[in-house]
């Protein structure tokens, strides 16, 4: 099981879970859910659940990744599988990402 914190304008709005089985859990904080002027963070996973599971994973976070030639190069740099989305999305989208989302690796 690999975690990662989701970060909405650099405040912890929730976590994404990889479980063994390759599965994946996105959980909006209490804190995040209870404030009613914090917003979801996308269209596809709305503030009114607090838990949402997916057997891949969620289209938003998938969309965050590079592609082509960017893949290959970050892939080769940090010895990623290329098929390690959830790795290449812990990587990539930690420090640089397009919008008000990052995702920052907890460590277990």
């Amino acid at each position: 099981m690999r975690e990662a914190k989701v970060l909405f304008k650099d405040e912890e709005a929730g976590v994404i879970t990889q479980h063994d089985d390759g599965s994946y859990t996105f959980r909006y904080y209490d804190v995040w859910l209870a404030d009613k002027d914090k917003p979801g963070i996308s269209l596809t996973l709305p503030k009114n659940e607090q838990q949402f599971h997916s057997e891949h994973l969620f289209p938003f976070f998938y969309n965050m990744l590079p592609e082509g030639s960017n893949k290959q190069v970050v892939c080769k740099l940090n010895r990623i599988d290329k098929e390690d989305y959830f790795g290449l999305l812990m990587t990539t989208a930690k420090n640089d990402s397009i919008g008000a989302v990052r995702v920052v690796k907890m460590d277990n």
